[in-house]
Order: C-alpha cells, then sequence, then structure tokens
C-alpha cells in the first residue's frame, strides 16, 4: 500500500496540504509536520497508507464508540441504503427517524426530537429554540444564556457565545454576542480541605446569586455535565447538576445539557447526567444536545431532545409561533439507521456482553496499567470517569508540549492529541489486553521521550 498511486507523483499527505484546508489546525505547520494519510480502520485501529497500524485512543475526535467498521452498523447502514438513502424531513418523514425519536424519548424522558448534522448546530438549535419558548411564552426580553468558566459548546457564531475557550472565542468576539461565564466546579479547583462535592456547592452558589440577579433576562443556563472536555477534562461532582437544575427550576431559566461528547456511556452511564438522578428524585434538563457518539462514529447527525413544555409553546396556527429552523440533511435516514444500530449495540452487548460491565472491566484494567503514567514525576491530578481518562502534565520548560506529544505517541503506535498540556484517553469501547497494553506503555514511553523520566 503506498501513500502515492505513481511514483515521484505527491504523496497523499502532500495533496491535501495543498487542497485541504484542515480544521483547527495551523495549516503552515504541515509543511514540516507531515499529515498522517489513513487508507483504512478496523475496531480499534487506524491504518495508514504505509501499512503502520495506529490505536485510535482519543475515537477519532471523540466519535467512534464500538470501533471501526462494525459489523453490526455496517449491515444495518448497506440495508438502508437499498431501501432510503434521504428524503427531506419537511412534510414527510420516514421510519428511521420515527424509531430513533421513539427510542431516545424512552429512554430520556425527553419526547421531542429536532435533528441536525454536528454539535455545534445542535447547539445553535437548543439556544434559539429557548429564547423563541421565552417569546412565545410573551417574555421576549428572556434571550441571554449563561455557561460555565472553560465550557466548549462548538465554534459556529452562536455556539461561542457560550463557549469560554478562548483560543476559539477571541478571534471572532465582534461576531459574538458573549455571555456570562460563572465558575466551573471542576473538582481541581476544590480549596484545602474541601472535596469536589463542597466545589460543586461552591460553584451552584455563584449561580444561584447570579440567576437571583438576571433571572429576568436569562433564558437558559448550558452545561457539560460531569465533564468539561475542551477544558481540560475538567470533571465535577454530580451535586452541581442537582442544585443547578433546582436552581434553574426556581428561578425559570431553562436547562440545556450539553452531551455532545460525554453522551452514550463515556461517563459509566448511557447519559452523564443521569448519575444527578435518584429513585427518589428524578432529574432531566429541559434540552439535550447529543452528537458524536450518536452514530457510533459513521455519519453526521445530531439531536436536540426537550420536554413536552417546550415543545406546546410552539405548537400553534401562527407561522410565526414555529421553530423555524432547518438543516438540509435533517434526520438523514442513513445516519438515524446507524444511530438505532449504536442504540442495539448498547441493548445487546458486544460479543453479548453487556457493554457497561465490559468497560467496567477494561477501565479497571487500563488503571492498573496506567499506575507508572500516573505516578510519573510530570503527573498533576490523575482522574478517570467511566471510559474517560486525564492527566495534567506539569510542562515548565517544555515549548508546545501537546504537539510534541503527539509525534512522540505516533512513534508509539497510538493517536493521541493533549489539549493543553492536559493528556488524556477517550477510547473505543472495544479494546482487548493487548490494545490496553500498548495504550499506557506508550504512553507512558511517550512522555518519557518528551518530558524525561
Amino acid at each position: 500500500m503506498s501513500d502515492s498511486a505513481t511514483p515521484g507523483a505527491p504523496s497523499l499527505a502532500e495533496r491535501s496540504r495543498r487542497a485541504v484546508w484542515h480544521p483547527c489546525t495551523q495549516m503552515k505547520r504541515h509543511e514540516r509536520e507531515p499529515l498522517l494519510a489513513i487508507a483504512s480502520a478496523e475496531g480499534p485501529w487506524l491504518v495508514d497508507t504505509g501499512g503502520r497500524r495506529y490505536l485510535d485512543a482519543v475515537s477519532s475526535w471523540w466519535v467512534n464508540l464500538f470501533g471501526h467498521g462494525h459489523p453490526h452498523i455496517r449491515a444495518a447502514l448497506a440495508d438502508q441504503f437499498a431501501t432510503l438513502d434521504h428524503v427531506m424531513l419537511a412534510g414527510l418523514t420516514h421510519e428511521p427517524v420515527v424509531a430513533l425519536s421513539e427510542r431516545l424519548g424512552e429512554l430520556t424522558g425527553l419526547g421531542h426530537a429536532f435533528y441536525a448534522s454536528d454539535g455545534a448546530s445542535a447547539t445553535e438549535i437548543a439556544l434559539k429554540m429557548s429564547a423563541h419558548y421565552w417569546r412565545n411564552a410573551g417574555r421576549p426580553q428572556k434571550c441571554e444564556f449563561v455557561g460555565l468558566v472553560g465550557g466548549y459548546h462548538g465554534e459556529t457564531v452562536g455556539a461561542l457565545s457560550v463557549t469560554d475557550i478562548a483560543l476559539f472565542r477571541e478571534a471572532y468576539a465582534p461576531l459574538v454576542r458573549l455571555s456570562a461565564a460563572l465558575p466551573s466546579p471542576d473538582a481541581r479547583q476544590a480549596a484545602p480541605g474541601e472535596d469536589a462535592a463542597a466545589c460543586a456547592r461552591r460553584a451552584a452558589a455563584a449561580l444561584g446569586d447570579y440567576l437571583a440577579q438576571h433571572h429576568e433576562r436569562t433564558a437558559a443556563l448550558i452545561l457539560e455535565p460531569l465533564v468539561q472536555c475542551a477544558a481540560g477534562f475538567a470533571m465535577h461532582d454530580a451535586e452541581y447538576l442537582r442544585l443547578a437544575r433546582a436552581l434553574c427550576s426556581r428561578f425559570e431559566v431553562h436547562l440545556i445539557c450539553d452531551e455532545i461528547a460525554v453522551g452514550f456511556g463515556r461517563t459509566g452511564t448511557l447519559f452523564a447526567h443521569q448519575q444527578a438522578a435518584s429513585a427518589e428524585a428524578p432529574w432531566r434538563p429541559d434540552f439535550l444536545c447529543l452528537s458524536k457518539g450518536l452514530t457510533g462514529g459513521t455519519l453526521p447527525l445530531s439531536v436536540v431532545l426537550c420536554t413536552d413544555a417546550v415543545f406546546e409553546a410552539f405548537y400553534d396556527d401562527r407561522v410565526a409561533r414555529g421553530f423555524l429552523h432547518s438543516h438540509s440533511y435533517t434526520g438523514n435516514p442513513l445516519a438515524c439507521r446507524a444511530a438505532l444500530a449504536v442504540l442495539d449495540l448498547f441493548e445487546e452487548g458486544i460479543d453479548g456482553e453487556p457493554v457497561f460491565e465490559r468497560n467496567r472491566v477494561t477501565a479497571a484494567r487500563l488503571n492498573e496499567l496506567c499506575e507508572p503514567l500516573s505516578a510519573h514525576p510530570r503527573v498533576r491530578d490523575a482522574r478517570q470517569l467511566g471510559m474517560l481518562w486525564a492527566w495534567d502534565i506539569d510542562d515548565a520548560g517544555i515549548d508546545g508540549f501537546s504537539g510534541a506529544y503527539h509525534l512522540e505517541a505516533r512513534e508509539q503506535g497510538l493517536l493521541l492529541r493533549p489539549i493543553g498540556n492536559t493528556l488524556y484517553f477517550m477510547p473505543p469501547y472495544v479494546l482487548d489486553n493487548a490494545a490496553l497494553e500498548q495504550l499506557a506503555g506508550g504512553a507512558l514511553r511517550a512522555l518519557h521521550a518528551v518530558c524525561g523520566s
């Protein structure tokens, strides 16, 4: 297998550098660092055009749940393609979108589904839907939003307004209507003698103070339940979710849960916000945004689920009171069928083994294998939740840690992309023991190469 079809012709990586504007990338970097050209993938492995394998330890930007080319998902897509590839959803419908909406409603208690193609679009939908709800309710002044310090919800203009990552937001500040960013419950910010739950309560108190003053103009709070991934995998106690729900209900503010990254088992439950619920205290947001793992990493699809109360505010004879938003590929049958296949796997298991039981065994083994990594003298705040791992690296004196580590990890046969000085794993759920050993051992060797022993 060759990177170039013709001897002497430009490689696939070079052709890509010339023709493709790659996402979230300073393209000049690839003058000195060739793009990694991938020819195929199977299970947790990517294969480059030279035949070398790489363990996809970040699930191809957090989307791949059950490995590349999973036979159940592949069969479902082939069957659907033979029947119906696409049809507009305005004025028409089809079985996959109805079945998926029904199943998601049963799983979440949120019975109305609005579809798009990516996570940022889901954020835009939820924000617009919330503000429009309050307009329809006769309270148009409730059109402002609040998020958390370090929150990330996408890079379209509306999504950037509730994203608190300076690199993404500063360049486009003149275009963005900035929202308030309140203290994060990030457990790394706990004061001496304060545990994660107490840290969460302190952050919730700040939210309460803000809403007491600004609730008349605030449409919604948006947050990432349990883990703020782009903020360096900041993890927080579910107590914050419980308190935030109570405050939003008290002050008549919508709660939007962005589970684009953390949904579908990443945190140890199907949806992260479910860890805030109990039999005595049912818990659900007003809006739930899902994408990434929704199709198991096969096709673009996102969805916003909402309560009956939100839906009913738009249900009217007047067109102006409807939710006037659309995407050409809304509810694409192929993508919906892939999502249904993903839900099948959660119900039926991987090779007959329940997904969450398998993941608990995998996590325990990887924790054991990663003990030397966690003990490295440059590591701070080693943490793990479900199938997510993160380590902050004290990189004083290291220029460009993230890029340097990424290249060293590739030498170890691993696809890893640290966020700043945070090394993280978000692997597919199908790693065997050999893959786990390669991941833990290779990650440590790459750290030694970049930072020393």
